[in-house]
């Protein structure tokens, strides 16, 4: 069963000593959902769905809760957020953490924004709200890993 992109967003700024931003956020949550939907047949990491934004893939929900920090890292507010030690949820969150923390959001983004990418297949300039279908993710991931599964 998902879990609340709320939970998962919690893990990923404590991973990042609460100095990640919304847009690393964003792009942080989408490869992990992605690599979880690889590994486990196509289920979903988290319970939200992602739209294809000019700057990658976004979970609207969760952009509109943390948005008021702008562009600066965002501070533990997350007081209903549920742990998810020993889940596979929060190993493929921690994993993520540990290949993409370390990177610049522009790095970020462009990792979004390659070419064939679910983002590529379902983005419109300056328009919001189309959704990027878990069937593009998950072939997204089979594209960047070879897999044919």
């Amino acid at each position: 069963m998902p879990v609340s992109s709320i939970d998962a967003a919690a893990r990923i700024c404590e991973r990042g000593n609460w100095q990640v931003t919304n847009l690393a956020l964003q792009k942080i949550l989408y490869l992990a959902h992605m690599v979880y939907m690889g590994r486990y047949a196509g289920q979903r990491l988290v319970d939200a769905q992602f739209e294809a934004w000019d700057y990658g893939p976004v979970e609207p929900k969760l952009y509109h809760h943390v948005r008021a920090f702008g562009h600066k890292p965002i501070g533990d507010f997350f007081f209903s957020a549920k742990s998810l030690n020993g889940t596979a949820e929060g190993a493929v969150l921690d994993e993520a953490c540990k290949n993409f923390l370390t990177k610049r959001p522009a790095e970020l983004v462009a990792i979004t924004h390659q070419p064939n990418t679910a983002w590529a297949k379902n983005y419109v300039p300056g328009v919001r709200g189309i959704v990027i279908p878990d069937r593009d993710i998950y072939d997204e991931y089979r594209l960047r890993t070879g897999s044919q599964g």
